[in-house]
């Protein structure tokens, strides 16, 4: 395995849950459609983007969540959450970057990133029950 896969799983493991991880090192073959879409991830963008140490994983992260929270790309936030936590983010960091969505992406797309957010903390372990 070359060695930006090896860095890229390393910090997959650390930051995804491990039904996620399993999807991304091809590990789940129950996905019969665009089932070449994990492959894509690692080699596109893990490999690319995840292993490239000139941003720490932490501002990665929480760039990744403001970009997700702006394209309204909630499935993907549900995952990247929990994950920026792992990557060394806190609770209130999460909750800074969805205020400031709310004035560059709008009120609706940060109330709803809020509402999934909360949710997929919880389902984490990361966030106490409401």
């Amino acid at each position: 395995m070359p060695e930006r896969t090896e860095k890229a799983f390393k910090i997959l493991n650390n930051m995804l849950p491990p039904e996620v991880l399993n999807r991304v090192a091809e590990k789940d073959t129950s996905q019969v459609f665009a089932g070449d879409l994990a492959k894509l991830a690692l080699n596109g963008v893990f490999e690319s983007l995840w292993t490239d140490d000139r941003i720490d994983l932490r501002t990665r992260s929480l760039i990744t969540v403001a970009i997700l929270i702006a394209l309204r790309a909630y499935d993907e936030l549900a995952i990247h959450v929990p994950a920026a936590i792992r990557n060394g983010a806190t609770i209130s960091d999460i909750e800074q970057v969805l205020y400031q969505a709310t004035g560059y992406a709008g009120f609706p797309a940060a109330s709803s990133a809020a509402t999934v957010a909360a949710k997929a903390l919880r389902a984490a372990g990361m966030l106490p029950e409401a």
